[in-house]
């Protein structure tokens, strides 16, 4: 078979003045892939109901005006629990504002926040199920060693921290409601008067809570213009706390058990206690970046926690002043290095 005789193609190949549009650069694709999930401190069972008939009360581990908690077994993973019974007679909508809060409560994951795992509605009584801590409440504790202070301080003010940023108050921080555990985790507990904030960051002006650990401006209104920052407040209570720790006794010149009025009078008419001579600088100047009267000078959670008595960092003698000078509670020779950036109340959680 002939080949088939084929025309020479003469027309050029190509045409120097023809130029063809490139398109334009394309973004590099992104291939989406899901983010880890971030290291939980929880246990499997996390927000998986618990069948209430499968706890079985073991003994009566604390009780107090809101309520009794108990410590509790969970037969099938051998777990155990503190289960909380919230006193008093709820409405419905009463009952609905505590589980809607129990519910977020439930999401709070941080391993210096006792764990919040369930809610029972049992014969007319709210129970909530806790983690339980075995070594019991800071109550009665004296600490005079700073470096063990510093470290149970940090630990304090990292889960306040991380309440603070997701718009949680607790608003009753007292020793007693500070726990420890066998390996030596604080954690804050008793969310029985928290409140849950919205954006605008309402001032939440309610009696609940322990008036000997309450800033003088939620006691006494007229002192802040009636305006209440329930956070700063937090960070006063924090400070009473720790200071009290460190004496070894409620550091006011009255009773934490006396009548309402003398204790009044000792928090909203008087100076703020301050920690003793013997103390380092840090811990001095810590104490009164905690118990300032005016609550805009108090220092956030996340200041203080890289305050140098935390860190375990050196204060520095600056000649020149600054407005951290002002604290009547700093040593005269010491000033602390600038404060980090002041934390928006309307940051978003990470």
């Amino acid at each position: 078979m002939k080949p088939i005789n084929q025309q020479p193609n003469t027309r050029p190949r190509r045409r120097p003045d023809l130029t063809l549009p490139l398109p334009p650069p394309q973004p590099q694709q992104q291939i989406a892939v899901p983010l880890p999930l971030p290291p939980s401190s929880s246990s499997a069972a996390t927000h998986q109901h618990i069948n209430f008939s499968e706890l079985n009360r073991l003994n009566r581990i604390g009780s107090g005006s809101g309520g009794t908690v108990y410590k509790v077994l969970h037969r099938p993973t051998a777990t155990l629990y503190a289960l909380k019974v919230i006193y008093g007679t709820h409405d419905h909508d009463a009952r609905h504002q505590i589980r809607r809060e129990i519910e977020i409560l439930r999401g709070v994951d941080n391993l210096n926040v006792v764990k919040c795992h369930d809610m029972f509605d049992r014969a007319g009584e709210i129970q909530v199920l806790l983690e339980y801590m075995d070594g019991g409440s800071l109550e009665g504790t004296h600490l005079s060693d700073e470096s063990s202070l510093a470290d149970l301080t940090r630990q304090i003010l990292s889960g306040l921290y991380y309440l603070h940023r997701r718009k949680i108050v607790h608003r009753d921080i007292k020793p007693s409601n500070l726990l420890i555990n066998s390996r030596k985790q604080v954690k804050i507990a008793d969310f029985g008067v928290s409140r849950i904030l919205e954006q605008t960051m309402d001032p939440c002006n309610s009696s609940v809570g322990t008036i000997a650990y309450m800033s003088p401006e939620r006691i006494n209104t007229d002192i802040n213009e009636g305006k209440y920052d329930g956070c700063a407040g937090d960070i006063w209570s924090v400070g009473v706390s720790i200071l009290e720790f460190y004496i070894g006794r409620f550091p006011f010149n009255v009773g934490r058990q006396g009548d309402w009025a003398s204790l009044m009078c000792a928090i909203c008419m008087s100076q703020p206690p301050q920690a003793p001579a013997n103390a380092s600088a840090e811990f001095r100047d810590f104490v009164g970046r905690c118990l300032q009267m005016d609550p805009a000078r108090r220092w956030t959670a996340a200041q203080l926690l890289r305050h140098p008595f935390v860190t375990g960092g050196a204060v520095v003698n600056h000649n020149h002043s600054s407005r951290l000078s002002s604290s009547s509670q700093v040593h005269p020779t010491y000033q602390l290095l600038p404060p980090p950036p002041q934390f928006s109340s309307s940051s978003s959680s990470s």
